[in-house]
């Protein structure tokens, strides 16, 4: 299936109203076999903007379509300039208090499994060591031409070096690592080919009008039809990448329970939608359930002021 660019959604009139009544997750959590499906929500504590929320990227920004990267040189070109701007900051972001409680939730053998849309890595930063990314993920690079698969950090690197001195200073970052710049800002930027063919690199992760690959979604459905409830998180459900699997979990009789701030697409398919924050909501059901989240490590202190003359 292929992700269709739907940048909007109406929510019907006849929606039931959204809870704080955290009780339905702990004890769904409780009896374990829990499938989480994340979405940008979830990293907004992060620093990472999510698409359609309040002051969501959608508002300002249309991403990239795999038509248009695939079709123009312009096109790459302008998206790899902001890229590779975003990335310096996106790179950098930190898994928050949301990620770690559901690592620790997979640790204590609560979850059947994570699947997530974002394409951040910041499950498997906080140490979700089984999740999914349906999309992909933006520390790496693939060829359209070989398929070979590399490291964004050395993609980084090439690009530093063919475009010495690029930094102009980016209006906003976005959920998929894109920094709005102008065409001006943009300028001659120089894009790097593949190393090994001289193809044309793509970051590893599924455009707008791309396909899901179908054993990718394959296994997702597998996941669940294994579990025994699904807990959506940060996701409003818009595009059918994700939807589907709400719809498949409701139709086989699992629960399907909503922790988002707005309401979602697949709310009438929920038994409910929890409108709190991802973070404290998530640190509040472990508290309960007795279920230790780990605190990050303090970062390092800055080094010692230069010794003037």
């Amino acid at each position: 299936m292929r992700m269709r660019p739907t940048l909007s959604w109406t929510p019907p009139e006849d929606l039931a109203p959204a809870t704080t009544d955290l009780e339905p997750v702990a004890e769904a959590l409780g009896s374990g076999g829990v499938l989480v499906l994340s979405g940008a929500g979830l990293s907004t504590e992060s620093g990472i903007p999510d698409y359609r929320g309040e002051g969501g990227s959608l508002s300002r920004h249309t991403p990239m379509t795999y038509q248009e990267f695939t079709a123009s040189a312009g096109a790459r070109r302008r998206y790899w300039a902001r890229s590779h701007l975003g990335w310096r900051t996106f790179g950098r972001a930190r898994p928050n208090a949301g990620h770690r409680a559901v690592a620790a939730f997979g640790r204590h053998g609560l979850l059947s499994g994570v699947i997530t849309q974002n394409v951040d890595g910041l499950h498997q930063a906080a140490g979700s060591t089984d999740a999914v990314e349906l999309h992909g993920g933006l520390d790496r690079v693939v060829c359209l031409s070989c398929g070979a698969v590399g490291p964004r950090r050395e993609l980084a690197r090439r690009l530093e070096e063919a475009n010495e001195g690029f930094a102009p200073v980016a209006a906003a970052i976005n959920p998929d690592g894109d920094a709005d710049l102008t065409d001006e800002q943009v300028g001659d930027f120089h894009v790097v080919p593949c190393a090994v063919c001289g193809g044309i690199l793509k970051p590893d992760v599924v455009f707008f009008g791309e396909a899901v690959p179908p054993q990718r979604v394959e296994h997702c459905r597998r996941l669940v039809r294994e579990a025994a409830s699904l807990l959506v998180l940060g996701s409003s459900l818009t595009v059918m990448s994700g939807l589907r699997f709400v719809r498949q979990a409701e139709r086989a009789g699992q629960p399907v329970l909503i922790v988002n701030r707005d309401p979602t697409r697949g709310d009438r398919h929920a038994v409910t939608r929890i409108a709190l924050p991802l973070g404290a909501a998530l640190t509040s059901v472990a508290d309960r359930l007795g279920v230790p989240v780990a605190v990050p490590e303090p970062d390092p202190p800055p080094g010692p002021a230069p010794v003037t003359p």
